[in-house]
């Protein structure tokens, strides 16, 4: 039996747009106005906002040949959201722009909005515009998100201390090493198509790819234990580069050791499996989400209990320059070998 394809001009733009927003529930008591007016409209009651937007380009950020559509939708407000967390804000509300060529349907399109409204629902942010154009191929997709914040408890990447602890939250490499599993199943199946993919036994580093989550656990976790990052960043691009980015905006250096690098088990494994080392898919993989944070030496005790948190490092006076020292005992200069959107 087909699946049942709904082709997009029978319903028109704003036809497509009721489809695709009429069930959405408003969440935060912020939102006056949402989706449905030439404007939507937002009251913070005296907190200030918080503003991100982030673009995401078939073939460039994502391959549909082994990305779900729902997953997509889900990552796609899942990364604005992680940017506004690392402003030590809460998310509220988001824009959603898309832009796809006609071998979209109703029914794909549908499904990619499944997962931008269980995204929200898990984050409690609501949609509240965007805008539906057609692309001459693929699918372009560009979201706006806004957080709110109390009067100047926002956190900024170049307000680190010499001596401060630097932090990371949860695990790194995982979804570098899930993108790589993908793309040698992609390679494999377009030279032999009757192959099953090999997917055993790496779900974890593949959800972290699909589906990853933004810190919302951290930022409660720091608010409750009355912590506040000295400075603070997402790590989307890998952790040298993210680490080195804190270091030029504070104008400090820094050192980062290798064996204080969280790294799961499930990690280790996948690069053990393509010969990788797995430090080096933690410091230049990139795609974590996971936060990058500075905090007061005094405030270490109240860390010491969360499995969430690891210290790596400290931030160093702009003389002693980046370094990472290895589990060997070696010094080496911290170089930024991450992802960059402008080298394809």
């Amino acid at each position: 039996m087909s699946e049942e394809r709904t082709e997009i001009e029978s319903l028109g733009e704003f036809g497509l747009i009721e489809l695709l927003t009429k069930n959405i529930e408003i969440q935060q008591a912020s939102t006056v106005l949402g989706v449905g007016d030439d404007a939507a409209v937002i009251d913070h009651f005296g907190r200030q906002t918080v503003v991100t937007t982030d673009m995401l380009v078939e073939g460039i950020h994502f391959d549909l040949m082994y990305t779900p559509l729902k997953h997509l939708g889900y990552k796609s407000v899942v990364v604005n959201l992680s940017d506004i967390y690392a402003m030590n804000a809460t998310p509220t509300q988001i824009t959603m722009s898309i832009a796809f060529s006609n071998r979209f349907s109703v029914e794909a399109l549908s499904e990619f909005y499944e997962g931008v409204y269980a995204a929200c629902e898990k984050y409690g942010v609501d949609l509240i515009g965007g805008d539906t154009t057609s692309s001459k191929k693929g699918f372009v997709i560009s979201v706006t998100a806004l957080g709110e914040v109390a009067p100047d408890k926002f956190v900024k990447r170049s307000t680190a201390q010499k001596g401060d602890l630097l932090c990371v939250s949860g695990d790194l490499g995982a979804a570098f090493l899930g993108l790589t599993l993908l793309e040698r199943e992609k390679q494999i199946y377009l030279e032999a198509p009757q192959l099953q993919p090999d997917l055993e036994n790496q779900t974890y580093v593949i959800g972290r790819q699909l589906k990853p989550e933004a810190r919302k656990d951290i930022i409660e976790y720091l608010q409750k234990q009355e912590i506040h990052p000295t400075a603070m960043m997402d790590i989307s691009d890998g952790l040298s580069s993210e680490i080195l980015h804190i270091c030029k905006q504070s104008n400090l250096g820094c050192v980062l050791y290798e064996e204080k690098i969280p790294i799961a088990g499930e990690t280790k494994e996948a690069a053990l499996k393509f010969s990788l080392d797995p430090t080096a898919c933690a410091l230049s993989g990139g795609e974590d989400y996971e936060l990058l944070f500075t905090m007061k030496q005094e405030d270490y005790d109240k860390i010491v209990l969360s499995e969430q948190i690891s210290v790596i490092g400290y931030m160093a006076d702009i003389s002693e320059g980046a370094h990472i020292i290895t589990k060997g005992g070696n010094k080496y200069k911290l170089v930024a070998q991450g992802w960059n959107a402008f080298e394809q």
